[in-house]
């Protein structure tokens, strides 16, 4: 079949990517991706873009609708680049999300017997959210919010998302009707003129207290004290307002300076029984019950007695670590990010925590100064970013010797590389659990267990 673009072809979807596209084959072996299909779906697809052996194409019409569908719920689902399953039952998303997991480790990492827990599904899968960064834009009725469009910086007009609280609609309505009223601007990023650039929300659920953040071009708003009135008088949990200054052409949300107009610096939640400071710039899990099960279940993989000596690598604010601080001996935790590591040594003093050190680097230095130290800890708990670590990491946590690692993913393909590599220094895998910590979302998060005791060994190609 000589596919072009814009010609229209029958589909029947059978598998889905990472990303949550549909895929579907044509006779001849050409796969096609389908954003919004599901699996088990009989399409019509009009084809947009061609490659040699691959093409990429929209639904033109369902001839059989897949079982797992369902009744779209938001009317932005199609055009906002946050949910990509929310045409499908729960069911079926976890079932797409575990078979991701699996397939990562036995393809990528070879382990083609380990067994894997069933994946930890959200009793909430809407309105689970705890922060939100909401850009604003300028319209022809004025200053609005919304979400970027899936791989742009398109803002669809959204007056609210059912993956955040209800108050953040209120925070939001509040906000635009007081920027109209006040005839000010949102950012432009393109002119790099206007005022506010997004609106940025954190919630703590167990304590009920709310912050707002306005990330502005400049120092703040004209009349900030008729907004904060209004915020106060709708929002008793109101516990924050900050301004934070960002005068720079780039994309990244928050500059480096913020100023506390009303209330604290700060809110607090409880995870795990201990108190975290949440500051704008504070690294804190969006969906706090589900993290709550991910933690116990990391706590659970590293055994701790109590005299145990626990390094905690890529800690952020420690919240991990600090979980687990009063069942080992002592607490080593590692953050590269400053302002992250004095939040973690502000939460080891709030909650009384007397057996943690906390050191301000990169993983593999402070590993590698550690383990000249002679330092040799008994579990160590890595929680990287979504590119994973590298070969010299993996090394260097296998020749401090420790009898447990516990990895905390948030990207499957790069973990199963990594658990490869730990592999290959003889640490295998002894059990993993996924854990679906953002709901109607392709993000899943996992939880390994590695033990120097041979259990699953990589199968050589």
């Amino acid at each position: 079949m000589n596919l072009k673009k814009n010609d229209i072809i029958k589909l029947n979807i059978t598998s889905m990517t990472a990303q949550g596209s549909g895929v579907g084959k044509t006779e001849d072996g050409i796969v096609i991706f389908v954003p919004l299909s599901a699996v088990g779906d009989e399409l019509e697809v009009k084809i947009l873009k061609t490659k040699k052996n691959y093409a990429y194409g929209k639904i033109s019409r369902i001839i059989k609708h897949s079982e797992s569908r369902v009744e779209q719920s938001c009317p932005h689902f199609s055009k906002c680049g946050g949910c990509v399953y929310r045409h499908i039952n729960y069911n079926s998303e976890l079932e797409i999300k575990y078979n991701r997991v699996k397939d990562a480790v036995e393809r990528i990492g070879g382990f083609k017997d380990l067994k894997i827990n069933p994946i930890v599904a959200n009793e909430n899968v809407d309105r689970y959210r705890n922060k939100a960064q909401i850009p604003a834009q300028n319209t022809e009725s004025g200053v609005q919010f919304g979400f970027y469009a899936n791989h742009s910086h398109r803002i669809i007009p959204c007056g609210d998302c059912f993956l955040q609280p209800e108050i953040f609609k209120t925070v939001m309505d509040i906000t635009r009707d007081f920027m109209n009223l006040t005839a000010q601007t949102a950012y432009d990023e393109r002119m790099g003129r206007g005022k506010l650039r997004h609106l940025y929300i954190r919630y703590a659920q167990m304590t009920d207290e709310l912050m707002v953040c306005y990330v502005v071009n400049g120092n703040g708003l004209k009349q900030e004290d008729v907004l904060i009135k209004t915020l106060r008088d709708r929002l008793p949990n109101l516990k924050s307002v900050i301004f934070n200054s960002n005068r720079e052409k780039t994309n990244v949300i928050l500059g480096e300076k913020n100023r506390t107009a009303f209330g604290s610096d700060y809110i607090t939640d409880i995870l795990c029984g201990k108190r975290f400071k949440i500051s704008p710039l504070s690294f804190y899990q969006v969906n706090r019950t589900q993290a709550e099960r991910l933690y116990k279940i990391a706590a659970q993989y590293a055994d701790l007695s109590g005299d145990e000596v626990l390094l905690d690598l890529y800690c952020g604010t420690g919240t991990i670590g600090l979980t687990m601080a009063d069942k080992c001996g002592e607490l080593i935790s590692v953050e590269i990010v400053e302002d992250a590591v004095r939040d973690a040594e502000e939460n080891a003093k709030l909650n009384g925590v007397e057996n943690a050190r906390f050191i301000c680097g990169d993983a593999a230095s402070a590993a590698d100064k550690l383990e000249d130290e002679g330092v040799h800890p008994n579990v160590v708990i890595i929680d990287p970013p979504r590119k994973g670590i590298d070969r010299g990491l993996v090394r260097t946590i296998s020749r401090m010797y420790p009898d447990r690692v516990v990895y905390v993913s948030c990207d499957p393909e790069t973990l199963a590389r990594d658990l490869k590599l730990f592999s290959e220094e003889n640490y295998f895998v002894k059990e993993l659990t996924p854990v679906d910590l953002f709901s109607r979302t392709a993000h899943v998060e996992c939880v390994v267990l590695l033990s120097r005791e041979l259990v699953y060994r990589v199968k050589k190609s």
